[in-house]
């Protein structure tokens, strides 16, 4: 037995957080941070906080080294090599996306987005006032396709591609040669990418997580990466995100524009980050090694409780994407599993259009927990 697996619901709910005092009396499987608390460096990172009395303005020797860690992590885990002065902060990846939007894109422009797609991608376009296109997936036997004709027919000069590597919510690592093919039709249509690295660092082999931006000159033209500690190393509370800036016009346009974006990165999140991403491997391997063995028992729970469930296993991060149709279901699946498997997942349909009659698990539960949640909804669906 994981000692992982000794965790309990009591504990969970005990602790207070969002993911399990959201729906009171229901096992929390909706959103997206694991169960598992910190890596002891980040324990140590706010003791220091706390020690140096950090509670003012960041330093600048803070924000440096925090830079300087984020380019270090990314050398070394994905070979890609670009400079700190890259680097700039935000609160979150959203955040983030906004002033992507505002700043370095042309008024107006669409956001092209490969659906089933994380659910706060649709808010941003509202709030950034920005049409919003989707564009499905295509679901293979083992595995999902962009659709590159559909991609292409949507992008346009000036459009902002939304890239998604790992895909939340459908698992999906993106293979060197998709990246590539993506890259053409971008290129081809003078539109721009925004990629979304978060969930990076929890990638189960043999997939390898290649950075977009890596590829080539063109890829790193018409880029903007952005990551953040804050799923790896479950710290999304204390806000601290990375915007990587790979063209010397989008950096001069953030040095004069960029500035409350990302001056909203907490101190707590800057030495957070900065520990995890220097001194935090060897956690982030024992957790990824957990997830994976969580992933493969939840393909095995699926076939024995939900045998009409149609389920392609992630190649990362923790989520699960479940096709529920087979069993009747299109819509109100959050309603119906809160109530009646008292389990809190997300509704598929607000993923996009094609989530209709599908749900978002989250499986960085300690195992117990992970079987019952299954159970339940196995119960739930039968009866």
């Amino acid at each position: 037995m994981h000692e992982l697996d000794s965790i309990t619901e009591d504990s969970l709910v005990a602790k207070g957080g969002r993911k399990w005092s959201s729906f009171p009396g229901s096992l929390g499987a909706f959103i997206a941070e694991m169960d598992f608390g910190v890596a002891p460096v980040v324990r140590e990172a706010l003791r220091e906080l706390d020690d140096r009395d950090l509670y003012g303005y960041a330093p600048h020797g803070l924000v440096a080294d925090l830079k300087s860690a984020t380019a270090d992590f990314y050398a070394r885990r994905c070979g890609w090599q670009f400079p700190s002065a890259h680097v700039e902060l935000a609160s979150d990846v959203l955040a983030g996306f906004i002033g992507v939007l505002q700043f370095l894109t042309r008024p107006g422009t669409p956001i092209v987005l490969p659906t089933p797609a994380y659910m706060p991608f649709f808010d941003v376009a509202r709030v950034a006032g920005r049409d919003l296109i989707e564009v499905p997936m295509k679901r293979r036997a083992d595995d999902w396709a962009l659709d590159l004709a559909a991609i292409d027919a949507a992008l346009s000069p000036g459009s902002i591609f939304v890239l998604c590597n790992p895909h939340n919510p459908i698992g999906k690592v993106y293979s060197e040669e998709e990246l590539l093919s993506i890259a053409e039709v971008v290129e081809r249509n003078g539109a721009r990418v925004f990629s979304d690295e978060i969930h990076a660092p929890l990638v189960y082999s043999p997939a390898r997580h290649t950075p977009y931006a890596s590829l080539n000159e063109v890829t790193a033209a018409h880029t903007v990466t952005a990551t953040a500690a804050s799923k790896a190393f479950n710290i999304p509370g204390l806000k601290c995100a990375q915007l990587i800036l790979t063209t010397d016009e989008d950096r001069r346009v953030w040095k004069d524009k960029g500035g409350f974006v990302s001056g909203a990165a907490s101190n707590p999140g800057i030495l957070a980050t900065t520990a995890a991403y220097t001194r935090g491997d060897e956690w982030l391997e024992e957790i990824t090694e957990y997830l994976r063995g969580s992933r493969d028992l939840l393909s095995d729970l699926i076939a024995e409780h939900l045998p009409r469930a149609s389920y392609i296993a992630p190649e990362g991060t923790y989520l699960a994407w479940l096709d529920l149709r087979g069993y009747g279901f299109e819509t109100d699946l959050f309603g119906h599993f809160n109530t009646k498997a008292k389990v809190a997942i997300t509704e598929g349909r607000l993923c996009g259009e094609v989530g209709q009659g599908h749900i978002r698990l989250n499986f960085a539960l300690p195992r117990p927990l992970l079987r019952e949640a299954v159970e339940r909804i196995g119960a739930a669906v039968a009866s």
